[in-house]
C-alpha cells in the first residue's frame, strides 16, 4: 500500500473485511502474519498514533456537542485541543460546532465520526462501510469529505465495502474480499 492511495476493500457480507480491520485495529488478535507500517511494528506504543479507525456504527455520545465530543477525544488521545477547528473545518462541521450530536443528520454523524479519526493526524484511515444506511446525498457528502482530506493531506484511505458505489469513482485499488478465501 503506498501513501496517499485510496484502497476499497469490497466483498459481500462474512468475507471478512471487517475482521481485517479489526485485526489492524487491535480489536481481534490476529492468527498468523504481520502487519508492520513504515518500520513501526503491530501492537508497538506507536502503531496507534499511524491511523484512525472509523467504525461502521459510530459511537457518539449524543448528547454532548461536537466540539464537547472532540475535546474528550483530544483528551483521550492526549490530543492538543487546538486541533478542533482546523479538523470541524476539515469535515465541514464547524458551523456545527456547538450543536448537539442528537440534532445532526446522518451524514453530520458520520463526518463526525471522520473527525474523531482524523484529529490525531492519522497517516492511514481506515473506514467500515462509512456510507451504510445513509441516503445518496450524504454518501455523497462523506465520500467528498474522504476525497478532500485524501488530496489535502495525502492520507492513505482503506475503506471497507459490501458493494459498489461512488467511493469506487476515486479509488486507486479495488481489493475483492470472498467468504471462506
Amino acid at each position: 500500500v503506498k501513501k496517499g492511495q485510496v484502497h476499497i476493500l469490497l466483498g459481500e457480507n462474512g468475507a471478512g473485511k471487517t475482521t481485517f480491520l479489526s485485526i489492524l485495529c487491535g480489536l481481534i488478535k490476529n492468527d498468523s502474519g504481520t502487519v508492520e507500517i513504515d518500520e513501526v511494528k503491530f501492537l508497538s506504543d506507536d502503531f496507534y498514533h499511524v491511523f484512525g479507525y472509523v467504525p461502521q456504527s459510530p459511537a457518539l455520545y449524543v448528547d454532548l456537542t461536537c466540539n464537547e465530543f472532540l475535546e474528550y477525544i483530544c483528551a483521550l488521545k492526549s490530543i492538543d485541543k487546538n486541533q478542533i477547528d482546523h479538523t470541524l473545518r476539515l469535515v465541514n462541521l464547524y458551523d456545527q460546532k456547538y450543536i448537539k450530536i442528537k440534532k445532526l443528520s446522518g451524514g453530520m454523524r458520520q463526518r463526525l465520526s471522520i473527525a474523531q479519526a482524523i484529529i490525531n493526524d492519522p497517516q492511514i484511515l481506515l473506514l467500515d462501510e462509512p456510507t451504510t444506511y445513509l441516503d445518496m446525498s450524504y454518501q455523497l457528502e462523506v465520500l467528498e469529505v474522504l476525497e478532500k482530506l485524501n488530496k489535502e493531506k495525502n492520507i492513505t484511505v482503506v475503506i471497507v465495502l459490501h458493494e459498489l458505489n461512488n467511493a469506487c469513482r476515486f479509488a486507486d485499488n479495488i481489493i475483492g474480499f470472498k467468504k471462506g478465501k
